[in-house]
């Protein structure tokens, strides 16, 4: 189990932000990764997706890592933020770009 534990952290350190969803940030494959990875092209990140449904030992390790019980899970620099209605509430009060301007990273349409 701690194979996979080593593979989330290190996608999860060494990626800005990245998101566990099911399926791809191109074809997402359930109706809240696809909210979440369009709220994320929306503000023009670079984000890296990783599939849970291309590998059942990620889908469960996940759940572990963040304590989480749902899909999709955002990460930014190393920190969980929150599954799909944690981030359109950010999103909607202007408190994801925020966060993530705070962070260091550039948000397109931000002040």
């Amino acid at each position: 189990m701690s194979g996979i534990h080593d593979l989330i952290d290190n996608e999860v350190k060494n990626n800005d932000v990245v998101l566990f969803m099911k399926g791809t940030p191109q074809f997402p494959q359930c109706g809240f990764s696809g909210q979440v990875a369009q709220i994320l092209d929306y503000l023009g990140l670079d984000y890296k997706g990783v599939n849970v449904l291309a590998d059942a030992e990620i889908r469960q390790g996940i759940k572990d890592y963040s304590n989480w019980p749902t899909i999709p899970q955002l990460y930014v620099k190393g920190e969980f933020v929150g599954g799909c209605d944690i981030v359109r509430e950010m999103f909607q009060s202007g408190e994801l770009q925020s966060h993530l301007q705070e962070q260091g990273i550039t948000v397109r349409g931000a002040a």
